[in-house]
């Protein structure tokens, strides 16, 4: 190595690395995920991190041709996934005749988009998904947003608010001006209110030629507030006769209704009407969560309703809802604001120290009941002095130590030590694992 150039050992910038505290953290909150999933009934599903380019750009380029990352090898053009949703639509259609619908999948992967990186935007992230394919039941839609409660409620990051809306009011309120065929990007304008403001949305409105009247119009509607029985019965008190809008509205009162039988508490979810989120596939009820005492960090959880997922790639039509939750970023944010504490540096539960040579088949023997007892154990195979090896376990944070001297092996015992109390007892294998289980 004398004459070698050593490298710099580094990262692209966008990828997230984490130090083992840390890791150990981000772990048990997708372990939470999954559980809460797992009860709702959704099973768990993972597609390959690479797809057939053609595959995932179905829908067609623009900004998502720019943001892949494409893989050129053996005459194969392939690209990274850059979300969950195009993979599930491929998948489903290809084992459509394999699977039971209504299918409820959820899946924890990372996901890749090639965009500017930026503090806490990555361009490699986690997404949790959770998706009901094949029910047009609005039921379903009070449904997701049950698991997003039970989601927060259990991760236990502050109070939090889902916001709820539905395409159709809007998509129908617009129709009533004739402005149904500049819904897209109507909607696309009005999704960015909270991030670039009422004026930025004025002006953006303006340059698509609709008239001052009809954009005070938009955002007095947008900006409807109250209850969300009070909010319902507002728009009803509009007189609009459009079939898409009572539609919509009428959805949005039995989701609402449902919420709450669903369990979660009317100060957790808001009907606002501002909330369209930009993507096209979204057809009827839209939602966005946040947490409360952190509004900076956007949207930690949205999704909605789709007429159908994969229209792209077959003609069985299969509509759906469901819900992303951006982890790496929500993760990064919450760490940053010292909301989420970072742990101890290792999952051990108990050191076995090595005190004699001789010893050493006795501390092995120990080990192996421990870990065959399902508790964490780790031995300390270098011969070191018992100073060097009590300060290694508490720098990690261990918090048991196992002693084993000539009294202990003859008695067939050992010494476990406390490392917060300091507190020493000479137990029995059993005694030792009855200690360690509490």
């Amino acid at each position: 190595m004398e004459n070698q150039q050593r490298i710099k050992p580094r990262i692209p910038s966008g990828f997230l690395e984490l130090l083992p505290k840390d890791q150990i953290v981000f772990n048990q909150i997708i372990e939470k995920i999954k559980k809460v999933y797992e009860r709702f009934g959704f099973v768990p599903l993972e597609t390959p991190a690479i797809e057939f380019t053609e595959v995932l750009l179905a829908k067609g380029g623009g900004e998502t041709d720019k943001q892949i990352y494409r893989i050129n090898k053996e005459g194969d053009d392939l690209s990274l996934h850059f979300d969950l949703t195009v993979p599930l639509a491929r998948y489903v259609s290809e084992h459509y005749y394999d699977l039971t619908f209504p299918f409820r999948r959820y899946q924890i992967q990372k996901v890749w988009r090639g965009e500017r990186a930026q503090k806490g935007r990555f361009r490699e992230f986690y997404q949790c998904d959770i998706d009901v394919i094949g029910t047009e039941n609005v039921l379903a839609d009070a449904e997701i947003p049950s698991v997003i409660y039970e989601v927060f409620k259990t991760l236990n990051f502050g109070d939090f608010t889902i916001r709820i809306n539905n395409r159709k009011v809007l998509n129908g309120f617009f129709k009533e001006f004739n402005l149904g065929n500049l819904s897209k990007d109507i909607l696309r304008i009005v999704d960015k209110i909270e991030k670039q403001g009422r004026e930025e949305v004025i002006k953006e409105m303006a340059q698509l030629n609709i008239s001052e009247e009809t954009i005070k119009k938009i955002i007095s509607f947008i900006e409807i507030k109250g209850t969300n029985k009070a909010v319902i019965s507002k728009l009803l008190e509009l007189e609009i006769k459009d079939e898409l809008f009572l539609e919509g509205v009428d959805e949005l009162k039995v989701v609402c209704d449902a919420m709450e039988k669903f369990g979660i508490p009317e100060s957790c979810f808001i009907v606002d009407l501002s909330i369209a989120r930009g993507l096209d596939y979204y057809t009827g009820t839209v939602y966005e969560t946040k947490l409360n005492a952190y509004p900076e960090i956007g949207s930690v959880c949205s999704g909605g309703r789709f007429d159908n997922l994969a229209e792209y790639y077959t003609e069985k039509k299969l509509p759906g809802v469901g819900i992303s939750i951006g982890l790496s970023r929500l993760f990064f944010k919450l760490n940053e604001a010292g909301v989420i504490k970072s742990g101890q540096s290792t999952l051990t539960k108990v050191l076995v120290t090595q005190l004699e040579k001789e010893l050493l088949p006795k501390c092995l023997e120990v080990a192996d009941f421990l870990r065959k007892n399902d508790i964490n154990t780790e031995i300390y195979l270098e011969k070191e002095k018992l100073n060097k090896q009590i300060k290694y376990a508490d720098k990690l944070g261990i918090p048991n130590v196992i002693l084993i001297g000539e009294t202990e092996s003859r008695e067939e015992k050992i010494t476990l030590k406390n490392m917060k109390t300091g507190e020493q007892k000479m137990l029995s294998f059993q005694g030792a694992l009855i200690e360690l289980e509490k």
